[in-house]
């Protein structure tokens, strides 16, 4: 039986793992707040981001969730070195895109924000993809298995 070892891994690696582990919980934080909004944190946000939210579905909240959960497990895995991060990245980031095509299709948020409305969105996509694609380079080169 033949054993492969592992490549070395750089020090970027573990600071790129930890930070993906901080991004990840920061949207895992914000996904339990807006869920656990209670009509004072409701009433403080601006009238757009309230109808956006109101006119949320659920199956579009349970996309939100996998996408955080699924991205702070991924990152759980990098610093674990498993390979199963590479697949968790990759539900994260198909849950992300339902949610951000799901929020401007199903919700009025394009009528109340505009195309400025898919900065953020965006740039969570661009993060999102670095990170499927980091776990996937780390994949090919032993470093995570």
């Amino acid at each position: 039986m033949t054993t492969v070892v592992a490549s070395s891994r750089p020090t970027s690696y573990w600071i790129i793992a930890t930070l993906a582990l901080v991004w990840n919980l920061i949207g895992v934080y914000m996904f339990y707040m807006q869920m656990s909004a209670g009509t004072a944190q409701m009433a403080a946000l601006p009238p757009e981001q309230q109808q956006i939210i109101e006119a949320t579905p659920t199956w579009l909240n349970a996309a939100y969730g996998v996408a955080v959960f699924g991205g702070a497990f991924g990152a759980i895995g990098l610093l674990m070195k498993k390979r199963w991060a590479v697949a968790l990245f990759q539900l994260s980031l198909a849950a992300l895109v339902v949610q951000i095509a799901g929020t401007f299709v199903v919700t009025p948020a394009w009528g109340l924000l505009g195309p400025i409305g898919l900065a953020m969105p965006a740039l969570i996509l661009v993060i999102a993809l670095f990170l499927l694609s980091y776990a996937s380079k780390a994949a090919a080169r032993r470093w995570i298995g």
